[in-house]
């Protein structure tokens, strides 16, 4: 690629045969000196005139744009195909409808025969070779065109070939004189979300579109992209590495179901970390877990009797109820289940509470209780439906209708800013929701702990983050 500052194989030869390595892209942190490894991140270009100081993403377009305006050169994806070959040596896969005849040479199995089926009699030996060689049963057959003696193709396909499309068939497994029908697969398809780990992007997702596109072309479907959307779930490392088979590291959840549960371990999963990053196992942290489950089923125990409703804890109720119902609502929505399981570890805890102090009507708190029991169904479907029977409502949880809030009675009455001096936390204030700039900045100016930093030091700007922040920069 011919720059060694941000490619591997170019650092690696360029240091080999001591030829000069200039940065073009700066890391986030760079003093100007030579770079000690290649930097192949997203940064700020340099040594570039005059895109010298763009955003490298920026600075590409650019790039792009006058290599164009010039004439020079033009935007484009380059794919490298390689033909693919698809037969294996091995019994699983799809069978090659394939015959060969003495007389008639290699003959495609009609149509009226298919699909070929893999025989259930085959033996697995130590041959190295497939299993469908040595099957008498399935390799001699007629040939289909003048029905003397054949032999079956023994080789079957690649496991791509089926996953290529399975999803389409998914849409009407039950349909016998084609491989999916057309009105069904037009009100399921395309994917509206596919999960999977990036691994799948070259290979099984990469192949998926490709066979979508030939299909379409053709006129079998009448769309070019199989899945609408992606999301690549992080991984779970353990023992200071991604989870492997080959390094030995695997945690065989077998055991922790068997003593804390399903929906303990599930949980633990969603709450490890963003699922986009995944985390690190801890046995700690899937015990923290099974005990928040166990709080959640001694809320049950026991019939709540109401001893003085006071409405301002009913009102606060409420409000507790339809904000949960709206963070947890939208974080299930943008896949942010840990944000989502601390909301209802916050909202079990207040609970707790109220159980305790007994001071809201007992409909209010079945009504709580159920909004809780429902919001859990996503990640504990166990736990839910157990106790969401056990209070009495019809079975199941899992086909009542999901929640809503009121946006009223959710919002927040008061919220905590956070000040902050040259982007370092130093006090926090307690405020209305509705407070306006101005007023936020003049009370966090006037914060004694504020005014140990910025005594004696010139206030150049203050950065305001409606409802969040306000950052006061000083010199």
């Amino acid at each position: 690629m011919g720059v060694p500052g941000h490619d591997e194989r170019d650092f690696e030869f360029a240091k080999k045969f001591e030829l000069p390595i200039r940065t073009v892209i700066a890391p986030p942190v760079w003093t100007g000196d030579e770079l000690a490894e290649p930097y192949v991140g997203q940064g700020t270009m340099v040594n570039s005139g005059e895109f010298s100081g763009l955003p490298s993403e920026r600075g590409y377009e650019a790039v792009c744009d006058l290599l164009e305006e010039r004439g020079w050169g033009k935007r484009t994806i380059t794919y490298r195909i390689r033909d693919w070959l698809i037969s294996r040596q091995r019994y699983w896969g799809a069978p090659i409808p394939i015959v060969y005849c003495d007389q008639c040479g290699m003959v495609p199995v009609p149509e009226k025969d298919l699909p070929v089926l893999l025989p259930p009699d085959a033996e697995f030996k130590p041959t190295g070779e497939s299993p469908l060689k040595y099957c008498e049963s399935f390799v001699s057959t007629a040939c289909p065109k003048c029905g003397g003696p054949a032999l079956r193709e023994t080789d079957t396909m690649d496991t791509f070939m089926c996953s290529n499309w399975y999803f389409l068939r998914y849409t009407s497994p039950n349909t016998d004189d084609a491989p999916f029908d057309g009105a069904r697969m037009k009100y399921w398809l395309p994917v509206d979300l596919y999960t999977g780990g990036a691994e799948h992007a070259v290979l099984h997702l990469l192949y998926s579109r490709f066979f979508i596109k030939a299909l379409r072309d053709i006129g079998v479907v009448d769309f070019g992209e199989p899945f609408t959307r992606l999301f690549n779930q992080g991984t779970i490392a353990y023992g200071g590495g991604k989870m492997s088979k080959s390094k030995g590291n695997v945690v065989a959840p077998d055991d922790y179901v068997a003593k804390l549960g399903a929906d303990a371990v599930r949980t633990y999963l969603m709450f490890i970390g963003p699922w986009a990053l995944g985390g690190e196992w801890s046995d700690s942290g899937i015990i923290g877990m099974s005990r928040w489950l166990n709080r959640v089923w001694g809320l049950m125990e026991g019939d709540y009797t109401s001893l003085a409703v006071r409405p301002k804890a009913e009102k606060e109720l409420r409000h507790m109820v339809h904000r949960t119902i709206k963070k947890v609502t939208e974080d299930l929505e943008k896949f942010r289940f840990n944000t989502m399981l601390a909301s209802l570890m916050e909202f079990t805890n207040y609970l707790s509470k109220v159980q305790e102090g007994m001071n809201v009507s007992a409909s209010l708190w079945q009504e709580a209780i159920a909004h809780l029991l429902l919001l859990l169904a996503p990640s504990t479907p166990h736990l839910a439906e157990e106790l969401w029977v056990r209070a009495g409502r019809p079975c199941s949880i899992h086909s009542q209708r999901w929640p809503k809030f009121d946006e009223e009675i959710a919002k927040e009455e008061e919220i905590t800013l956070a000040i902050q001096i040259n982007g370092k936390l130093r006090d926090k204030l307690v405020v209305p929701a509705s407070i306006t700039e101005a007023k936020a900045e003049e009370l966090a100016l006037g914060r004694e702990r504020v005014k140990a930093y910025t005594g004696g030091r010139k206030v150049s700007n203050i950065i305001y983050v409606p409802q969040r922040v306000v950052n006061i920069v000083v010199r």
